[in-house]
């Protein structure tokens, strides 16, 4: 019985060590994403588009681990609630790294022509989503609960920034139509930065599922 129980363990251990290098590849095209928008960078952007193989690939192997467990293993209690946490975060995991390719795709037209207007808050927004998500992880791998108000703090401090700049963005069209197009494009860049900071918000709700086995609502 010890021994089934250690490779249990063993297993489950590989599963949450994937799920951690997993989001270390997403959160490096993130970052990659945002750089390659800042500096104008189109190879960063490329290099962003080549990575979502790895994460995706992490994606399909983790789901499978973890469903090979259940009908295997048929964890219960805590066992089965870290197991089925891994597998929605998975999903969380793996759309912060299609939003990371969205940017950087917009980030390559962007590249070609002088920006309207420069660019201050879509980095402080990058910024603050980066921090996010460093802190989620390092809440799954040290079972620290007390980062999960940090997290709601700033996600609220992302939200206020893409509410003023998608209004500063809609003032620059009403003034100059012929800024139009580049201006949407930088409303969407802000608006994926929204949506992965709401990612990260479920991620953490996850992690405190996990450890607590209490579900709770962080998205306001």
């Amino acid at each position: 019985m010890d021994i089934i129980r250690e490779h249990f363990t063993r297993q489950l251990k590989e599963i949450q060590e994937d799920l951690v290098t997993m989001t270390g590849e997403a959160s490096k095209m993130l970052r990659l994403a945002i750089e390659s928008l800042k500096e104008r960078n189109v190879e960063k952007a490329r290099e962003v588009i080549v990575l979502d193989d790895i994460v995706d690939d992490f994606n399909f192997n983790i789901e499978d681990k973890c469903l090979r467990m259940i009908a295997l293993e048929q964890p219960v209690a805590r066992d089965l609630r870290v197991i089925a946490g891994i597998l929605k975060i998975i999903t969380d995991v793996e759309r912060i790294g299609d939003y990371s390719i969205d940017i950087a795709k917009f980030s390559i037209r962007l590249a070609d022509t002088p920006l309207f207007k420069p660019l201050v808050d879509v980095p402080k927004m990058a910024d603050l989503v980066l921090k996010m998500l460093e802190e989620t992880s390092t809440a799954f791998i040290q079972k620290d609960m007390s980062v999960v108000q940090k997290v709601v703090d700033d996600d609220d401090k992302v939200d206020a920034l893409y509410r003023s700049i998608h209004e500063e963005i809609v003032n620059y069209i009403e003034r100059d139509s012929s800024v139009a197009r580049q201006a949407i494009w930088i409303i969407m860049i802000a608006r994926y930065l929204e949506r992965i900071g709401d990612h990260i918000t479920n991620i953490t709700e996850r992690i405190y599922y996990m450890e607590t086995g209490e579900m709770i609502e962080l998205h306001q």
